[in-house]
């Protein structure tokens, strides 16, 4: 769902190391690198967000030998996903039936991904396509109760991700250790409260436990719904996992990391991308919602 990325290891902590450096840094025993990214569904993506982990025990990118990580390779993965995402989802929309086998896919290839040790296509793949399925029939649902709300969505989300990445390419915005620990607490809070409504909606009774959203529309603070208020927090952290998936983009071309690299590259950015949307289609139906 990004995000600390890869932060773990020397090559792509933000230093631009020398070739020798690299060899002296690949000879040692390959280092645990962790990605908070997210998954689709709401609570599903804090799940992978918080538990996307990589590793990279490769040996060094040495110049003239092995195809390094580049923008270009990395966007056109990141095209590549995004296209099989739409496709899923207009499978999705016309077959609303796949929208609960998809999310429960999407979960577990997100999972399994977040803690392979090195990037796996086919099950990358898989998991943009399983996504897409969910959101093809949660947003075709969705598009029923309020009519226009999905183009909303994708505006917005195209909005945020636009202007993260150009405050990132300004200098204006970057990651801070201090920054990423407030983060991970804050995913931590978002997965247990979201674990909790959703708890209280199964298994709970009243106004509350029968409401759409839960707590996210059955309590209002000041007169907001808590569910925006939550909803506008969820979007915060996907504008900051955003910031850590292009620092960690930078940080990989500048070291030269293997190019298998930009897999889990696009990846993160998908697990974003697609938390994002979710984040943002809700808090307009609780917006709209009577």
């Amino acid at each position: 769902m990004s995000n600390p990325a890869l932060s773990n290891n020397p090559a792509l902590n933000g230093k631009t190391l020398t070739a020798e450096e690299l060899n002296r840094i690949y000879d040692q025993p390959a280092a645990n690198l962790q990605r908070p990214g997210i998954d689709g569904a709401a609570a599903s993506a804090a799940v992978v967000g918080a538990a996307a982990h990589t590793n990279m025990g490769q040996q060094p990118p040495i110049v003239g030998s092995e195809q390094p990580m580049t923008y270009e390779n990395t966007i056109s993965k990141t095209v590549f996903l995004f296209i099989l995402v739409v496709a899923g989802a207009g499978v999705g929309w016309w077959m609303p039936i796949l929208m609960l086998p998809g999310a429960i896919v999407g979960l577990v290839l997100g999972l399994v991904n977040s803690f392979k040790k090195e990037p796996s296509v086919p099950l990358i793949i898989g998991y943009a396509v399983a996504q897409g399925l969910f959101l093809g029939g949660f947003s075709m649902f969705m598009e029923r109760v309020y009519p226009g709300i999905v183009m909303q969505a994708v505006l917005g989300t195209m909005s945020v991700f636009a202007v993260t990445l150009l405050l990132f390419r300004s200098g204006k915005v970057r990651t801070s250790p201090k920054m990423t620990k407030i983060f991970l607490i804050a995913m931590v809070g978002y997965l247990v409260f979201s674990l909790v409504n959703l708890g209280i909606m199964i298994f709970g009774s009243g106004e509350i436990a029968n409401s759409a959203w839960g707590l996210r529309s059955g309590v209002t603070v000041m007169g907001i719904p808590l569910g925006v208020i939550i909803g506008a927090l969820a979007v915060l952290l996907a504008a900051y996992s955003l910031v850590m998936d292009f620092e960690l983009i930078k940080n990989g071309v500048q070291n030269r990391v293997p190019e298998k690299w930009a897999w889990s590259a696009a990846f993160g950015l998908m697990v974003t991308l697609i938390w994002l949307y979710v984040e943002i289609l809700r808090i307009l139906a609780i917006l709209r919602g009577n």
